[in-house]
This record gives structure tokens, C-alpha cells and sequence, in this order.
């Protein structure tokens, strides 16, 4: 017998969202065998540096043979690890993330968590701040699929901050605003906000950022 957790449809394998995904996989546009084809526009899947990982890759193949000076890290890889991530790749995605800020800002690896990819992260980030029933608020249109790795197992909620195409999607006071009057009944807990936008791309303006989500003493979102 299944749990009530497990029963839930919060997983939104019938939502329009992984029906369009499962339609594209019958169904995949190619330029040449299949130019009616589905293109597949949803999906938040990286695949313009495939070419740049795969020529590192030919040039590093210590990476793939799991060995370094041709010594085998099997053994070292295969074990368990530290659960905050392996040291190493830490000091690593610690002065690449410096590096791309032009060093202006630094990173204390200590303080770094790495995990599976942007779903386990953001999961675990809701365990970690919100108990079950809080609400955020999160600007429209957003990845689809937060509704499922956000929602399912954590049992948050999320309300809408709509915005609109006339300004370009910009999060206003007003719509702000709207959100929150509508989230009032719930615990609301924060506001989420992915920057760029996932899924237009776009990035966030300091007057959104500062003006709009600042969190006084006197701003309702504060209190």
C-alpha cells in the first residue's frame, strides 16, 4: 500500500508541460528526416557547449579513465564522499564562480554545497526554509516544472506574481502587490526568483531588485 505522499499527482506527469515533452519524444524535429517534426523548446537542457565538452574531453581523457598522472581515482570516486561535495570540485566551482564575476567578489568553498543538479537543489532548499502549507510568491511565466520540484514532496505552495508581455515581463509593484494580497490566507514564507529567467532568458533590472523585492521594516513582505 502506497503512501498518501506517493498517491499524490503532484508529480505532473499529466501536465501539459510533460505531455508536450513526451509528444516531442514520438515525434522530434529533424532538419532532415522529419522537418514537420516537434522542436522541443521546453526542456532546460544545455546543449549549446556539447562541442566545447567534447573536445576538452578528447584532450583530458585522464577525466574519463578516472585516473590522474595515471594514478586510478576509482577507488577514491566510487566510495562514499563528503556529502557536501568532494573538496576538490568545491575550490574548483569556487574560483570559477569568482572568475566569471571578474573577481570582484570571493567564495568560501567551506560554504558550498554541491548537489544533483538545479531539481535536487531547489527541493532541498525548501526543506531546508519552508515548512509544509508556506507559500512564495514567484513572477510568471515560470519553469513548469517547479510546480512539481518545488510542490510534490515539500508540500509548499506557490503563487503567482503575474506579469505581463506589454512590459516585457517586468515584476511591478502592482502585480507584486496583487500576489501578495492573494497569498495572505497562506504562511507566506519569501519570494522566489530564478535570475535569468527561466524560462525567457531575460535578467532582472536593479530597479526590480532593489525597488520591488527590497524587504523593509514597513514592507508587508517582511512581515
Amino acid at each position: 500500500m502506497l503512501s498518501s505522499k506517493a498517491m499524490l499527482d503532484g508529480h505532473g506527469e499529466e501536465s501539459p508541460y510533460f505531455q508536450g515533452w513526451k509528444e516531442y519524444e514520438k515525434n522530434a524535429y529533424d532538419d532532415v528526416q522529419n522537418p514537420t517534426g516537434i522542436i522541443q523548446m521546453g526542456l532546460a537542457e544545455n546543449q549549446l557547449s556539447l562541442d566545447l565538452l567534447k573536445t576538452w574531453i578528447e584532450n583530458n581523457p585522464d577525466a574519463t579513465r578516472l585516473t590522474n598522472n595515471g594514478e586510478s581515482m576509482f577507488r577514491h570516486l566510487a566510495l562514499f564522499q563528503d556529502y557536501h561535495g568532494l573538496p576538490a570540485f568545491k575550490n574548483v566551482v569556487a574560483e570559477l564562480m569568482a572568475e566569471i564575476r571578474g573577481n570582484k567578489v570571493s567564495f568560501d568553498p567551506r560554504k558550498l554545497v554541491l548537489m544533483a543538479g538545479a531539481t535536487a537543489a531547489s527541493e532541498t532548499l525548501m526543506f531546508c526554509i519552508a515548512e509544509h502549507g508556506d507559500a512564495f510568491l514567484l513572477p510568471t511565466p515560470y519553469y513548469p516544472a517547479y510546480d512539481r520540484d518545488l510542490k510534490w514532496r515539500t508540500g509548499v505552495e506557490l503563487v503567482p506574481i503575474h506579469c505581463s508581455s506589454s512590459n516585457g515581463f517586468e515584476v511591478t509593484k502592482f502585480a507584486l502587490e496583487e500576489a501578495y494580497q492573494q497569498a495572505k490566507k497562506l504562511s507566506l514564507k519569501g519570494v522566489l526568483i530564478t535570475n535569468p529567467s527561466n524560462t525567457l532568458g531575460t535578467t532582472m533590472s536593479h530597479v526590480e531588485l532593489d525597488d520591488n523585492f527590497y524587504c523593509g521594516q514597513e514592507d508587508p513582505l517582511n512581515k
